[in-house]
């Protein structure tokens, strides 16, 4: 693997080296990586096609839904393809400019989608809790600057972290043990004193994952609290499988994503295969089950999806000469109820 030892040089090109310790395992460790790029890619797709082309599903939940399959589809798009040259064709070099051009992606992306999931818990509360009054509270201009709000979020947030690393040089070990530029990883390389730039990238990581967990928590902690004053004990398990689902989701967006950060920082003792295997997943499953968990789940969508056009096989246009030599009338097969009961007719 390329690498330089200590120089006064600042580096101009880096290396990803994948899941470290696990280098003869690349190729097989691709195989679920792409499966669920795949999955991801049709799952969002879909779902964006299906919301776009059917007026009765511009509402907020499903205008919200299609914020979140973009990100996601930005998201997976930023890192699985680099990740998979890496595994496939060894392919680690990466200019520094490009690895935080890349590391801006990502994390302006996750910032950006943990502040959906946020607006969606807040969508379901108000859809559970005040039914009424959810056309009046979540407008369409609510609801644009509501995604507004995350993209700026999302943007202000990583813009500072990306210049402080920006203005690092980088003259240490050009491998990074991660199989993308991930913002710890990366600050590993930088010379000189990097205490600005880690204690910046910890608090944020935690502000957005505490902060944003803590209101999921309490709209799904109201929901709860709504459904179990329910009389229906069938609209009561339908919403609790539904808040079930949704909750398993966010936590494996959360709980790996901060994990991999504190294990970077401090988690000297955990392999460090760990450390990236968990960032990696933690950038992959949300995004592949998303659209399943949120958007097939839903009767509208799944009918929607299932009403989807499909090829036809176009009929063939008898040949006229043939309409010559059989000059009878032939009987209209597609009516018969019963095709091999349909009766032949003969010149007599």
């Amino acid at each position: 693997m390329p690498s330089s030892n200590h120089t006064n040089v600042t580096l101009s090109e880096l290396h990803l080296i994948g899941i470290p310790g696990l280098e003869a395992l690349h190729v097989w460790i691709s195989i679920p990586f792409c499966f669920m790029y795949v999955v991801t890619l049709v799952g969002n797709c879909t779902l964006l096609w299906v919301i776009k082309r059917e007026p009765s599903l511009h509402l907020p939940m499903y205008l919200f839904l299609s914020m979140l399959a973009l990100v996601d589809l930005v998201m997976s798009t930023s890192i699985t393809p680099n990740m998979l040259g890496i595994f496939w064709l060894h392919s680690t070099a990466i200019s520094v400019d490009a690895c935080l051009v890349q590391m801006y992606f990502v994390h302006a992306f996750s910032v950006m989608e943990s502040g959906l999931l946020v607006a969606m818990a807040f969508d379901r509360y108000v859809a559970i809790c005040h039914p009424l009054r959810y056309k009046v509270i979540l407008t369409g201009p609510v609801i644009a600057a509501i995604g507004l709000v995350m993209l700026g979020r999302g943007l202000a947030l990583m813009t500072p972290l990306t210049c402080i690393l920006r203005g690092y040089p980088f003259c240490q070990d050009s491998a990074i043990s991660h199989s993308y530029c991930e913002h710890m990883a990366v600050i590993k390389l930088a010379c000189g004193d990097t205490t600005l730039g880690t204690t910046y990238s910890i608090l944020v990581s935690t502000y957005v994952g505490g902060v944003d967990s803590l209101l999921i928590a309490l709209s799904y902690g109201l929901i709860l609290k709504a459904v179990l004053g329910l009389s229906s004990a069938e609209a009561r398990h339908k919403t609790f499988s539904t808040c079930a689902s949704h909750v398993c989701v966010i936590a494996l967006f959360y709980i790996p994503g901060l994990l991999s950060m504190y294990i970077e920082r401090y988690g000297q003792d955990i392999p460090p295969h760990v450390q990236v295997l968990m960032a990696d997943l933690y950038l992959l499953i949300p995004p592949m089950f998303n659209p399943i968990i949120y958007g097939m789940k839903m009767k509208q969508i799944r009918d929607k999806v299932v009403q989807m056009p499909r090829i036809q096989i176009p009929t063939r246009t008898p040949n006229p000469l043939l309409l010559k030599i059989l000059p009878w009338p032939t009987p209209p097969l597609h009516n018969c109820p019963h095709l091999n009961l349909c009766p032949v007719l003969s010149p007599d």
